[in-house]
């Protein structure tokens, strides 16, 4: 999963490389890093 730190707050769905279930995925990046990831599985 590529996130790119350059943008201080991303959500967005991706599907998994592994089983192509789409994952929920919410980041915050402060100075070009990463503060805080989460990733849910959207899976039903």
């Amino acid at each position: 999963m590529l996130v790119d730190p350059s943008v201080s707050h991303q959500e967005y769905v991706e599907d998994c490389e592994v089983c192509c279930n789409p994952i929920q995925v919410n980041v915050s990046c402060d100075s070009g890093e990463i503060e805080f990831l989460d990733a849910q599985s959207l899976e039903q």
